[in-house]
């Protein structure tokens, strides 16, 4: 399988995957200057949205699991019905198709 750019991506295309296969030339040791692996504001703002959006799903789902029925299991069927009630119609038979 390969890939075929069409004819008017290949310049931006091009250009763009040189400027980011460059290897850092400016001596900061491939970016793993004093600042490595220390984290920034942003990213702890990021990481607290992610904390409370955990939170409301979980609040959510708690609400959801709290309105299903104890079983999905069908109830019993219900007793024979007392002398003098009534009893419910007969189910009518579905014609069966004949064929000859």
């Amino acid at each position: 399988m390969s890939f075929v750019v069409p004819a008017f991506a290949v310049i931006p295309v091009t250009v763009s995957s040189q400027f980011l296969a460059q290897q850092p030339g400016n001596g900061d040791n491939g970016g793993q200057g004093e600042d490595f692996g220390k984290s920034s504001p942003v990213g702890f703002l990021i990481l607290i949205l992610f904390l409370i959006a955990v939170a409301l799903l979980v609040r959510s789902m708690t609400k959801h699991l709290k309105r299903l029925p104890e079983s999905f299991d069908e109830p019993e069927a219900p007793e024979a019905p007392k002398a003098g009630a009534e009893e419910p119609a007969a189910k009518t038979e579905k014609p069966t198709a004949k064929s000859d």
